[in-house]
């Protein structure tokens, strides 16, 4: 640490010992002084340092303040107490195992009252230039969600790093479905916040994801009808708290599922720009999504999943057993226009900072998109068959069951989605594939499934029957053939999306993280059947979270930590 950029330079005792304490612009650090090492027979002064974005805050000691160390050398701390009266104590970002944080303190006494204080006061000075950093949050806790512990959570675990981190939060619970996403698009007042965190699951973030951009979006008087229309990116970042079933979004993102993790995300102001994708069915919007659109497989999966609900994580287990066995198919044809940018099958995992996703918008991009718009049909490709799933994935949609994801090379940020087509095969085939999402084999090496990395894709079932929208609600009618010999009934909804679309948006400067993913993303929209077409552009911001929105979230910038 250089002289001249010292901004503080103090002899003050940490655990008994004299250290020589240095704040600079980035870094603070301390070591133990020559004479203290002489008294305790120390060869070499270790240097600790912690860098000043990572420190969550500053103030006094406690006066019930009582840690480990006081406690295995009470006399001893009863001493310094007496001799150095005026202690101050940093709280700060620490790494406990692979990516996830906890929040450590380091105590430092002070013989004179106004030193400690003018301690305090710098580095909150420091900490104030950290403008990216959140300091009002409304934040919407879903108490159903998962093993409904939403509200515990929160309340015993991330407010009080709220509160120590000196921000503001309006905490509102939820009382009902798509209670958050009505409140954003109508009443929250959204100038008074930094961003917007939800306690839940990767529906609640859905929830959140919906009521944000569609505010935007009307405020901008933007139509979100209109497939091809630009939409806004939001000002507002999002972050995750995860207290749902398998927080898909949040372990894809960050890479676990630790609701400290998250919250100390947001606390830094970390960020993560995030693709959207837009649904479309008969230039009719129906929702957005941010992980996974699901037709086949994993949308029956999810839709019978919704009936059991009651019964919390394990419904997936009994509702992907139903669907394995009833051994469902679809046939028609799948036209897509593949990205000029990367291989599904490259291994190269994507996490926060990666420097594909971490790109501004360039002038290649901007031509890109004009040839987009002019060209809707050159490069396009067809394929026509039968199909168990059909799966776009914009993120690799990991999560604890499966660490590596459906796809584990996608992308967060780049404004393409992988494409994967399982084609019809034999109960067993498809078993191995499904049981390679949860090793490390390749859930690509078989030859009835194809992956591509696509900017947009168009399905169109071979039969299309129209279907009120009652019907969706309602289980299809059985056609005489029993679940296990079902491979060939297809059920045909109007509720699938016409049009499908990844809107790839410019990454905001000022993020908060937040963490989120679930087996499937709601906005697969499960058991929809119909003609569907997904088109790729530039990523929205969302929050820490963001659409390509920006979101409170992930690991630090360039950091596997």
């Amino acid at each position: 640490m250089e002289t001249q950029d010292r901004l503080l330079f103090s002899k003050l005792f940490h655990k008994h010992r004299q250290v020589e304490v240095t704040l600079n612009r980035s870094v603070l650090a301390w070591k133990e002084t020559e004479k203290s090492r002489k008294r305790n027979r120390a060869e070499t002064a270790h240097i600790h340092a912690l860098q000043v974005c990572e420190i969550v805050a500053v103030h006094t000691k406690d006066d019930d303040q009582d840690n480990k160390e006081t406690r295995r050398s009470r006399a001893e701390a009863k001493q310094t107490s007496q001799l150095y009266p005026h202690a101050f104590t940093v709280s700060y970002v620490r790494r406990t195992r692979l990516h996830q944080w906890c929040c450590s303190e380091v105590m430092f006494h002070s013989a004179n009252q106004a030193l400690s204080e003018q301690w305090i006061k710098v580095i909150n000075e420091q900490l104030a230039l950290l403008t990216h950093r959140p300091k009002s949050l409304l934040v919407y806790i879903n108490p159903y969600g998962g093993k409904r512990r939403g509200k515990r959570i929160y309340e015993q675990k991330v407010a009080p790093l709220f509160g120590r981190a000196c921000i503001s939060t309006d905490v509102i619970v939820t009382e009902r479905a798509n209670h958050a996403r009505d409140h954003l698009k109508t009443e929250a007042n959204l100038d008074t916040y930094d961003g917007v965190v939800c306690v839940g699951g990767d529906g609640m973030f859905s929830e959140i994801l919906h009521g944000l951009i569609s505010r935007t979006q009307t405020d901008n008087g933007v139509d979100p009808n209109q497939p091809d229309a630009e939409l806004v990116p939001c000002s507002v970042h999002i972050g995750i708290i995860p207290a749902g079933s398998t927080d898909c979004i949040c372990f894809a993102t960050v890479g676990t599922n630790d609701p400290v993790t998250s919250a100390l995300h947001i606390i830094v102001g970390d960020s993560q720009p995030m693709d959207v994708c837009s649904v479309h069915h008969n230039d009719s919007f129906l929702r957005y999504s941010v992980s996974l659109l699901g037709y086949g497989f994993y949308g029956d999966v999810l839709k019978d999943s919704e009936r059991k609900r009651w019964m919390g994580p394990a419904r997936y287990d009994l509702s992907g057993v139903k669907t394995f066995l009833s051994h469902n198919y679809y046939e028609g044809s799948i036209s897509f226009l593949p990205a000029d940018m990367g291989d599904p099958r490259d291994k190269l995992q994507c996490r926060s900072g990666c420097s594909v996703c971490q790109h501004k918008p360039s002038s290649k991009d901007t031509q890109w998109e004009k040839k987009e718009k002019s060209d809707k049909v050159g490069g396009w490709r067809t394929i026509r068959g039968k199909f168990i799933a059909i799966n776009a994935a914009s993120m690799s949609c990991a999560c604890p069951r499966s660490p590596k994801g459906l796809s584990p090379s996608a992308h967060l940020a780049d404004g393409t989605t992988d494409l994967i087509l399982v084609r019809k095969c034999s109960r067993l085939d498809f078993l191995t594939h499904l049981l390679r999402h949860t090793n490390k084999e390749d859930q690509f090496d078989h030859s009835f499934v194809e992956v591509h990395r696509v900017r947009r894709f168009n399905f169109q079932p071979q039969q299309n029957e129209m279907h009120s929208l009652e019907d969706l609600t309602e289980t299809p009618k059985k056609t005489g053939f029993r679940p296990i010999c079902s491979a060939q009934t297809n059920y045909n909804y109007p509720g699938l999306p016409q049009q499908l679309e990844l809107r790839r948006g410019d990454s905001t400067s000022r993020c908060h993280p937040c963490q989120c993913p679930a087996p499937v993303d709601k906005a697969v929209c499960p058991g929809y059947r119909g003609a569907a077409a997904v088109f790729v552009r530039r990523p929205l911001h969302t929050v820490g979270i963001g659409t390509k929105h920006t979101l409170f979230s992930g690991l630090r910038a360039g950091s596997d930590n």
